[in-house]
């Protein structure tokens, strides 16, 4: 079985014992997924079995949108409701539209610190473990970008949210930031992932769904569609140069080559793909160099 499957993970449970669970439904190993979910997360978890594994790097850079609640006047140690607390404030009268002002000045692109109780490798080693240990590390702030930081509804002291952002962004060091603006401190309530580039949670199907092989093979989206990349379409004759990683100029394309460099999708005129490859400029002109292989 070769596609993606979109699961609605619950909270309680890891990624992995998701992908566990659909491992033996489906019975092979070859399965992976494109982006953690922390445990008392809810939401859409797009899963890649078998040569659509190949696309994973693709799928995990896709923006993702989150819906979530901000509780304010609690600190925790790991920015959430499963951590610690270490601090409690009064919470001040405050309008939606301060609110959101403060959150305002979180979107575009942002230097961020991840959390401490997060799976950050620092000198090799996950960050929770040390954080377990009882160890507070230096940690460097990463450049992500923030695309929507929206104040949904206020209900003290919750403050219901949305966020569009790009990969390796933390909700919880939002909601912890922001938090320190508002002045009372704030931690990440609840969070339920919506959207990974255009696939919607409203098109997943509960763990608890996936009984048997049968039950993830009906499910399957094709790799055929998966991507949001440019395409390029092969003749005939192009199609075995492409399945052995060769390098594609126009008299093998359908279609000129793209103007720009960079990744594209490979398929065959019925639409099939067949490979992932990188447009780039040699002496001779653009050329296609197929780099993920997706056939025999």
């Amino acid at each position: 079985m070769n596609g993606l499957l979109l699961v609605d993970k619950p909270s309680g449970i890891t990624s992995h014992d998701v992908v566990d669970c659909i491992r033996r439904a489906a019975g092979m190993r070859r399965i992976g997924h494109t982006g953690t979910l922390d445990p008392a997360a809810t939401g859409l978890l797009v899963l890649c079995l078998g040569a659509a594994t190949r696309l994973s790097e693709h799928l995990t850079s896709l923006d993702k949108v989150y819906e979530g609640a901000m509780r304010l006047g609690v600190e925790t140690d790991s920015y959430d409701m499963d951590g610690k607390i270490v601090a409690e404030r009064e919470v001040p009268e405050l309008t939606l539209e301060a609110l959101q002002n403060t959150c305002n000045r979180f979107v575009g692109e942002i230097l961020q610190v991840p959390p401490m109780v997060s799976a950050v490798k620092i000198g090799g080693e996950r960050l929770y473990k040390r954080a377990r240990q009882g160890e507070t590390v230096e940690r460097e702030p990463r450049r992500v970008t923030v695309r929507e930081f929206t104040v949904l509804r206020y209900e003290p002291p919750e403050v219901f949210i949305r966020v569009c952002c790009t990969r390796g962004t933390y909700v919880r060091s939002l909601c912890h930031d922001a938090g320190k603006l508002i002045g009372c401190g704030a931690t990440l309530a609840s969070l339920r992932r919506t959207r990974v580039g255009n696939h919607s949670v409203e098109d997943a199907w509960p763990v608890d769904s996936f009984t048997s092989r049968e039950a993830v093979a009906s499910r399957l989206l094709p790799m055929d569609s998966a991507l949001d990349l440019p395409i390029v379409t092969v003749r005939p004759t192009g199609r075995s140069l492409a399945a052995t990683g060769g390098l594609l100029g126009p008299a093998d394309l359908i279609e000129p080559p793209p103007p720009k460099e960079g990744w594209v999708q490979i398929k065959l005129a019925s639409g099939r793909l067949i490979a992932l490859g990188q447009a780039q400029q040699t002496p001779a002109g653009m050329r296609i160099h197929a780099k993920r292989v997706l056939i025999e």
